[in-house]
């Protein structure tokens, strides 16, 4: 049981919460109601992540945050598809070589370098979405594996 909440904790990236009290427009509280609406998330979850997700884009501007389709969101780079752990992972790929890593991803140099610093930040975090991806890359092929053989 204990092994399982950590799991879910890992998974759901648990956080342990302080109570503060902040002044809010009104303008940003109704935008708050209509997205935590929208998205069924309770709004002190909804503003606890937006005020988390602003606060790493200040800090590093070339990443964006996209729900991806199992509804995790994940760090990606600014005009590109690609998620921050798949740069992580052609860099290691690539031998630590960050021109030879944008080379073959098709992107600039800088971005890949821009991905580099926020996985120094949050390894832990990129180390799970990556851990999550090759969990569904690897469901995928088992279910693509069977409908292959379900046909002879």
């Amino acid at each position: 049981m204990v092994q399982l909440l950590g799991i879910l904790c890992d998974t759901m990236r648990c956080m342990k919460t302080r109570q503060r009290s902040f002044r809010l427009s009104t303008e940003t509280l109704e935008l708050l109601d209509v997205e935590a609406a929208r998205t069924g998330e309770s709004r002190n979850a909804l503003a606890d992540r937006l005020l988390g997700e602003a606060l790493r884009l200040e800090r590093h501007p070339l990443v964006r945050f996209h729900s991806g389709a199992s509804g995790r969101r994940q760090p990606l780079l600014v005009g590109t598809r690609l998620y921050v752990h798949q740069v992580v992972g052609t860099v290691r790929a690539s031998h630590g070589d960050v021109d030879e890593a944008a080379s073959y991803l098709g992107v600039a140099a800088r971005l890949v370098r821009a991905a580099l610093d926020y996985y120094g930040e949050f390894s832990d975090e990129i180390d799970a979405d990556a851990e999550a991806a090759k969990r569904a890359e690897d469901d995928e092929r088992r279910r693509c594996e069977r409908r292959q053989r379900a046909l002879g």
